[in-house]
């Protein structure tokens, strides 16, 4: 069965970490880049953003609301190395990247998924873990299903064992991207391999999806019950194509789905987000998505972000290099991120904690302290060990220096 869509865009995250040491090095090397321009974000403009964030977070994702106009003139004028400088030292920095021309591409050689990729922004964080987010739209009136089998077939364009036998081809139209493997080019020039992403487990293949759909009211509203949606949105969340037989119980549906507004579904995995809804309410098509896309958005990139670093702190210790570090970063994290309450917004705040039992944050960072607590332990075993071989050692020397001079005396006795 055809269901019409009102509106649809999907967004792919691309997680990635830098060497903290070559941090400032990197941004450097964004600034000079043509197709880069540092976001700047101020209160006026981005009023929503501001609004939604409580004031400890808010500075800590978007450094530069605290510029006054002045600031930012001074700002603009310094040269890319003092700039990457400062920049350096703040905890979060953001780019938009610019295709140049529009890109237009399809999915398929004949009767294909036309799509755009419309947007692409770069999220750095001082602690080097970043992310490449990629807006995409797809043209024309299409289905719900193709909706499906884009975001299935696109997420996975980075993966160099996907020899495109099992997908249709994505090619992308235009004069600035000829071949989908062009993107992909873009992708590895704009990130670096990075040995601590591997020793993290961080997927390099995969994109994460977040993706929106508002269907045309006739298919789910009074008399058509989103039962005969739920299939589909299990597809939807699971990021399935349409052909996709699901096998699912109504304990997974409840533990994916919540709802938090009527005509308002969103299925969470640890391969995504996904939000339906019906234009039979016109906010689903006015105003939501743009929430979806920028206050909700950047609350998942936070999330995200913290189990990234949590990671990175689990990998410290267990390499067992340097607790003390590990001990000060963690205190940080605690201090900065995990205590603090991200936003007052009564949707916001739900999404935010399905994220975060999503993505097993609360676990992680147990598992990490208790980690921690072992690692010290062993450290202070360690030097309690050091320190009771230096003390035989010390207390031996003593006792043949005693018995020297009491031999001497002896002797000396005779």
């Amino acid at each position: 069965m055809e269901r019409k869509i009102k509106y649809q865009y999907s967004y792919f995250i691309y997680p990635y970490v830098i060497d903290e040491k070559k941090y400032e090095q990197y941004l450097l090397k964004l600034l000079k880049d043509k197709h880069c321009t540092l976001k700047i974000w101020e209160k006026e403009k981005d009023f929503n953003i501001y609004t939604y964030f409580l004031p400890s977070v808010r500075n800590y994702l978007f450094s530069s609301f605290l510029y006054n106009e002045e600031q930012r003139k001074q700002l603009e004028k310094l040269d890319n190395g003092m700039k990457s400088a400062l920049l350096a030292k703040y905890s979060c920095n953001m780019f938009e990247y610019t295709l140049g021309k529009e890109v237009q591409g399809k999915v398929g050689e004949k009767n294909g998924i036309f799509f755009d990729i419309s947007k692409m922004e770069i999220v750095c964080f001082k602690t080097g873990i970043c992310f490449l987010v990629f807006k995409t739209i797809i043209e024309n009136e299409n289905d719900f299903e193709d909706v499906l089998n884009f975001n299935y077939k696109f997420r996975d364009i980075n993966s160099k064992s996907n020899s495109l036998k099992n997908y249709e081809n994505i090619r992308i139209q235009t004069n600035d991207l000829k071949d989908i493997k062009e993107l992909t080019n873009i992708i590895q020039n704009i990130t670096f391999p990075s040995k601590d992403a591997k020793e993290m487990n961080l997927e390099k293949e995969r994109f994460l999806t977040y993706s929106y759909v508002c269907l045309e009211q006739e298919n789910w509203n009074k008399e058509e019950d989103f039962n005969n949606l739920k299939e589909e949105f299990m597809k939807f969340s699971n990021i399935l194509p349409s052909n996709h037989q699901v096998n699912y119980t109504e304990e997974i549906y409840e533990k994916q789905t919540i709802e938090p507004l009527k005509y308002v579904k969103i299925g969470f995995t640890k391969q995504g987000t996904a939000m339906l809804t019906s234009s039979i309410n016109t906010e689903n098509y006015t105003k939501l998505p743009f929430a979806y896309e920028q206050e909700y958005l950047y609350t998942y990139l936070l999330l995200l972000y913290k189990k990234i670093y949590l990671k990175k702190i689990q990998l410290e210790l267990k390499k067992g290099k340097n607790i003390k570090k590990a001990r000060e970063e963690l205190l940080n994290f605690m201090k900065n991120i995990e205590m603090q309450e991200i936003t007052q917004n009564e949707q916001g705040s739900m999404l935010c904690n399905k994220w975060k039992q999503t993505l097993e944050l609360e676990d992680l960072s147990e598992n990490i302290r208790e980690q921690y607590d072992i690692a010290y332990k062993d450290l202070n075993i360690e030097k309690t060990q050091k320190i009771n071989r230096i003390l035989l050692v010390v207390l031996i020397g003593a006792l043949i220096f005693n018995i020297v001079n009491f031999v001497l005396l002896f002797l000396n006795l005779d």
